[in-house]
């Protein structure tokens, strides 16, 4: 009787319109890396120059987007948030369909303004969700209330790659996204705010939302650094290995390597690996080692990929072992909802994993500053090394969280 209980929790409104969000979330996130090349190429436009910039927009949208929805939701709710962000995501994408009839400036910017104010609605959806989820679920099965909403979603990248081949135009790829985002807005009007945030919501003496509160507290402030080094690992493995796949081709032998279906197989391993974390968690009673664990399994995809990954199909079975690895991500965020209080708790949910999204850029930086000395494969070993560095570091060393009471304020 418990155990039917414990599954009609989990498999509850919240949880349910959080995982299909994300994964309408995800989908529109990826679709541009999924079709920057033939996209670009249909314009007339260099794939990698133009791609690199277009994405580095993107993801400064999603860093913008995320202190702007995460404060929010602290001040205003976690439903504005799911309900905000959704729009403005779905109505930028849709307008990416239409790029090719847009015949009155410079194509590259208007792709990099739409896709800026794609990634600030994107920003929104995976905070507000988890903060929902862990704040509506019983703390002993919060890890795997997450893992559901995350596991589910990031197969939104497959269905992605899925529909980009199936309607054989990219311009139509990004007019289904726009779509499901906005059909999914008729679901949300039957979710409820969190309980969590309602005791606290007309409480004046609680500072609700204050994002510079992460930088007036020394504590605070390592801690918040730390929730972010955590999920560094996950966004070096897709924005360079994946991403960025068909620029290892020629280092290693290979005629040609397709990024999307590169992003495609690497969200069918997180997909697992992020159904599998929280199971994990729970059996090991800890957010912490089942996080180490799958960095190290990760680590050992990455030697593998980069010393011996001599097909195309290779390649694309280690973007898969590399999903799997760094499936810790729903983990990742709800270690950091469970590190700070109610009043600051959607701030922090939603700014870390667009703060580690928002470092993807410096990450390519590094990656094109190191290629001229070091090769491709060896300017990515290069970053890895200092990225893998920080999240064990910082996985290490920051307050274990498993079964962590949240009604509490900072």
């Amino acid at each position: 009787m418990q155990q039917q209980s414990q599954i009609r929790t989990l498999l509850g409104f919240p949880v349910i319109v959080a995982a299909l969000g994300y994964f309408v979330d995800i989908y529109d996130l990826l679709l541009f890396g999924i079709v920057r090349v033939p996209s670009l190429r249909d314009m007339g436009l260099d794939a990698d120059t133009a791609g690199t910039l277009i994405l580095n927009w993107q993801m400064t949208g999603l860093l913008l987007g995320g202190i702007i929805w995460g404060v929010l939701g602290d001040k205003r709710g976690r439903l504005s948030v799911l309900f905000g962000s959704i729009i403005v995501y779905s109505l930028a994408n849709i307008a990416c369909g239409f790029l090719p009839q847009m015949n009155f400036g410079d194509k590259v910017t208007i792709y990099a303004a739409l896709r800026f104010i794609a990634g600030i609605g994107l920003a929104g959806e995976l905070g507000a969700g988890i903060t929902l989820v862990a704040e509506s679920l019983p703390k002993e099965l919060r890890a795997i209330g997450t893992s559901i909403v995350a596991g589910f979603g990031l197969m939104g990248a497959v269905v992605a790659q899925l529909t980009v081949q199936l309607a054989g135009s990219w311009t139509i790829a990004y007019f289904i996204g726009g779509g499901l985002g906005l059909l999914l807005l008729l679901l949300r009007i039957g979710v409820y705010e969190s309980g969590m945030y309602r005791e606290i919501e007309k409480d004046r003496s609680v500072k609700k939302g204050n994002f510079v509160s992460f930088f007036t507290s020394g504590e605070r402030f390592v801690r918040y650094l730390k929730c972010i080094a955590i999920g560094m690992p996950t966004w070096f493995c897709i924005g360079i290995l994946a991403v960025m796949a068909n620029q290892f081709a020629p280092a290693m032998g290979i005629a040609s390597i397709d990024p999307g279906k590169a992003i495609m197989w690497a969200y069918v391993g997180i997909s697992a690996g992020d159904f599998a974390s929280g199971f994990l968690s729970h059996r090991l009673r800890s957010r912490k080692r089942a996080i180490l664990l799958m960095m190290a399994f990760t680590i050992l995809g990455i030697v593998g990929m980069l010393t011996s990954a001599k097909t195309e199909a290779l390649y694309y079975f280690y973007c898969a072992w590399l999903g799997l690895g760094t499936g810790y991500w729903a983990m990742f965020v709800t270690v950091a909802a469970e590190q700070f209080g109610t009043n600051i708790r959607s701030t922090a949910t939603t700014t870390v994993p667009n703060m580690v999204r928002g470092l993807v850029p410096v990450m390519l930086l590094g990656f094109d500053y190191f290629k001229p000395g070091f090769g491709v494969i060896g300017s990515a070993i290069a970053v890895g090394i200092v990225v893998f560095a920080l999240g064990i570091y910082a996985t290490a060393t920051i307050s274990e969280t498993h079964g962590r009471e949240l009604d509490f304020v900072e």
